[in-house]
């Protein structure tokens, strides 16, 4: 597959290491200039399987749509469309969405433009993203890896509403998606519903729940107090493996994501109503000025 955009798209997704991907990130490719595709090409090593999950074209149409789709708009609001339909299009376990270099090949190979779009600052002419870890980076940085992990994370099994209210919310990407809490899934249910709710909207209050809730307690104190249910692993390989029979990802409605449970609901409402306790006396910095007036 050939593109007029400046740069050659690969059939397949591969993988790319990081040690390779940081070689080719010089100041010059992090601040707009163009990339050496060759190198990369010739560095790339094949997906480990047949599977219709490994091709690239979806992966290219979904962010060829974001970049039409929020032309108009400010790019981050491309996030909370994006991360549901990056997950359901992969359908990858966690132990290969843990492989830097699948992010480092889409990243590179497959859609440097969209990183550049999504990241990019305007500098004399060229798009600078600053920031090579955008590129090749932290699993929470890497600017296709953290939709992925922040599907994974605030999805109620099959259901993606969550990861929408949690992906239009830079706070939640930017400070909650890295932190243990998120691993026992009523506590980022839990979240999540204050979000909705905007008990807490601004970056000082999510920043002053999560610490007050972090002081309060561990993952293990989350776990006796709401107790989650184990996920159905099997079910999970299925969705895995119909990828072929299911529907491409819909621009319009949200796809369905693996049916491996939903969280109990009375776990999430435990937590959201503790969490909302401690948001109330948490020390946000301009809560008191805002409550007087």
């Amino acid at each position: 597959m050939r593109s007029d955009i400046g740069f050659e798209i690969p059939e397949r997704l591969g993988r790319l290491s990081d040690s390779v991907a940081g070689k080719v990130l010089t100041p010059s490719v992090v601040n707009g200039g163009p990339l050496p595709q060759a190198t990369l090409i010739s560095n790339s090593t094949e997906p480990p399987d047949d599977s219709p999950r490994w091709n690239a074209a979806e992966v290219r149409a979904l962010v060829e749509e974001a970049m039409e789709r929020f032309i108009d708009e400010r790019p981050t609001t491309s996030d909370a469309w994006l991360a549901p339909r990056l997950h359901y299009t992969l359908r990858l376990t966690r132990a290969e969405a843990s492989d830097s270099g699948l992010w480092n090949f889409i990243a590179l190979r497959v859609a440097p433009d969209y990183v550049r779009w999504r990241w990019g600052k305007d500098r004399g002419g060229q798009v600078s993203v600053r920031q090579a870890a955008r590129f090749s980076g932290r699993w929470d940085i890497q600017c296709f890896s953290r939709l992925w992990w922040a599907a994974e994370l605030f999805r109620d099994g099959e259901d993606y509403r969550p990861v929408v209210v949690a992906c239009s919310n830079q706070d939640v990407l930017n400070t909650v998606l890295r932190l243990n809490m998120n691993h026992h899934r009523p506590s980022a249910q839990a979240l999540v519903e204050l979000v909705e709710k905007k008990t807490v909207s601004t970056g000082r209050e999510v920043n002053g729940l999560v610490k007050a809730a972090g002081a309060a307690g561990s993952t293990l104190t989350y776990e006796v107090i709401a107790p989650d249910e184990p996920k159905d692993y099997e079910a999970l390989q299925q969705w895995i493996d119909a990828i072929e029979s299911d529907p491409v990802w819909n621009p319009n409605s949200l796809p369905q994501g693996p049916i491996d449970g939903s969280v109990p609901y009375r776990s999430v409402q435990r937590l959201a109503e503790w969490f909302e306790e401690l948001f109330e006396t948490a020390p946000v910095r301009g809560k008191l000025n805002e409550t007087a007036e």
